[in-house]
């Protein structure tokens, strides 16, 4: 296992990478060009400033999160190819770069929800919720307005501006676009992208959907292991295969994540850890990653990551703000710097409980 940190580069994360080198165990940071839009061309100058940064600052890229997908690509629309064939060649450019891994997400016009970005909690501290009563009250044309107010300040990933001002037009692309269409554009682009990911050795790593059913209509085909496994056996080859996000699966109380883990051995490529808190059907709050802090067992999720040989890069998804810190909601330090350090000793737990022959 490898222990990464997400890291949205210089000039959009107000995190400086000198302090993520200094979280025990880090050997990576996961990163992408934040300011590309779905669809461009990424070029290789850009790509190896930030292989740069990294490397100033003793780490390295472990991976990117994400290059987007144009919807077009999403919808089936007839200008879909030119988007694919950009997509390939910025993945050619990655793993020339020695870039192997790829998280991505295939979920129409929002790539996640939530009905607060700070819910304070009685200690104090706050996170991410979702309250799907209160989603339904929410005009989806109106919802960028109502997470951008919230953001202190920063660009959300997967809500960023131009995109979001397009929003009625996305909504109308997707019209008669079902589940099993959306299935089908799912398995045309990743047939196609094969080639260029079996000559560079790059690993794609889908992103279940979050949360995981549908939210204003639009359809999610990503949402519990039967789907995952659906898509690895659509397309069946190593390099097709998942970012197993505990949190984003774990929206839903029925998804067992340790089984899914278990289910997808061999095709979990990058690994997302956080806990969510369940309250009610529907609804749930983000929750530190301690296992009593919410309502998955993250033991027995380490322990499947584990025991099925898990040798990817792994990182702690969404933490709370504590202590005051002011940052982009989901992703302060000091939290997610916790996480790890929990994570990493439940690692190091298995590892001498447990030896690998």
């Amino acid at each position: 296992m490898k222990m990464t940190f997400r890291w949205f580069g210089t000039g959009y994360d107000p995190i400086p990478l000198q302090h993520i080198r200094q979280i025990p165990g880090v050997v990576g940071v996961i990163t992408t060009l934040y300011d590309k839009q779905a669809g461009d061309l990424w070029e290789r100058d850009r790509i190896r400033s930030l292989k740069k940064d990294a490397a100033d600052n003793g780490l390295e890229i472990s991976g990117i999160e994400s290059v987007n997908i144009h919807d077009a690509i999403k919808a089936g629309l007839p200008e879909r190819d030119k988007y694919v064939e950009n997509y390939i060649k910025t993945l050619e450019i990655l793993g020339e770069e020695g870039i192997d891994m790829v998280c991505y997400n295939f979920m129409p016009v929002f790539d996640w929800t939530r009905s607060e970005l700070a819910k304070i909690r009685p200690d104090g501290s706050n996170v991410l919720s979702y309250d799907q009563e209160v989603v339904d009250k929410i005009n989806p044309e109106t919802m960028f307005e109502k997470m951008d107010s919230a953001s202190n300040g920063f660009m959300l990933p997967g809500w960023e501006p131009e995109r979001m001002a397009r929003i009625k037009e996305l909504f109308a692309i997707y019209r008669g676009v079902n589940d099993e269409r959306l299935f089908e554009n799912l398995v045309y682009f990743l047939k196609a992208i094969m080639p260029v990911c079996d000559k560079y050795n790059i690993k794609m790593a889908i992103h279940p959907d979050d949360p995981a059913w549908p939210v204003f209509g639009l359809p999610r085909i990503i949402t519990n292991k039967e789907n995952l496994l659906k898509m690895c056996k659509a397309v069946e080859n190593v390099h097709n295969g998942v970012t197993l996000c505990t949190g984003s699966l774990g929206s839903n109380p029925g998804n067992n994540i340790p089984d899914t883990i278990r289910a997808l051995k061999g095709r979990v490529h990058f690994a997302h850890v956080r806990n969510v808190k369940h309250y009610a059907p529907g609804k749930f709050d983000e929750a530190a990653h301690l296992s009593s802090d919410g309502s998955l067992d993250v033991y027995e999720i380490m322990k499947a990551f584990y025991e099925t040989g898990f040798d990817g890069c792994l990182r702690p998804d969404h933490g709370r703000m504590i202590w005051g810190e002011k940052g982009m909601p989901g992703y302060g330090l000091y939290d997610r710097a916790l996480g790890i350090a929990y994570l990493n000793g439940i690692w190091e737990s298995l590892s001498k409980t447990f030896p690998r022959r």
